[in-house]
C-alpha cells in the first residue's frame, strides 16, 4: 500500500470524496454536515492523501491545519471494497505521523452522531481520540460530536 498526497484531479478520488460528502449530507439533518466539497478540500491549509494499493484507490483523508501547534482530520473515507482491511487505520496513522512532523501537539475532529456514525465513532475512540467539546468555529449540537488526540 502506498499512501501520498491526493491528486484532487483523478476521476477515482473525486468519485470516492463526492460519493463521501453525498453520504454525510444524506445522513445528518440540514445545517449539521460540515464534509469538504472539493474546492473546500483545494483550500491552502489542508492536504489530502489517497491510500491505493497496485493502484487501486482505497481510501481517502485529509488534514486541515487549524493552527500552528493543532489539525483537524477531514474527509476519512474508505472505499467499499476495502472496509475492513486496515486502509482506514494506515491513513489515519500517516495523518498522526505528518502532524507530528509539522510540530502540532494535537489532533482534532467533528463527525455525526447516529447510527450511520457509529463505526467512525468507534474507530476514532479505539485510535485514542477522546470526546471534547467544540471547535475552530463549530457550534454544539445533538447531531455532532467532537474528537481530539493528544499527540
Amino acid at each position: 500500500m502506498k499512501i501520498g498526497v491526493a491528486d484532487l484531479a483523478a476521476a477515482d478520488i473525486r468519485d470516492l470524496i463526492t460519493r463521501h460528502q453525498q453520504e454525510m449530507y444524506d445522513n445528518s439533518p440540514p445545517g449539521t454536515s460540515f464534509a469538504l466539497d472539493l474546492s473546500g478540500l483545494e483550500r491552502p491549509g489542508v492536504t489530502v492523501l489517497s491510500l491505493r494499493d497496485d493502484g487501486e484507490l482505497l481510501a481517502v483523508g485529509a488534514m486541515r491545519e487549524l493552527d500552528a501547534q493543532s489539525g483537524e482530520v477531514k474527509s476519512m473515507r474508505t472505499a467499499d471494497k476495502a472496509l475492513r482491511r486496515g486502509a482506514g487505520q494506515a491513513l489515519l496513522s500517516y495523518i498522526e505521523q505528518l502532524a507530528r512532523e509539522r510540530g502540532y501537539g494535537k489532533l482534532m475532529l467533528e463527525t455525526g452522531t447516529g447510527d450511520f456514525f457509529e463505526p467512525a465513532n468507534r474507530f476514532y475512540i479505539l485510535n485514542g481520540f477522546t470526546r471534547r467539546g467544540p471547535f475552530g468555529g463549530y457550534a454544539d449540537s445533538e447531531f455532532n460530536l467532537f474528537y481530539e488526540k493528544v499527540l
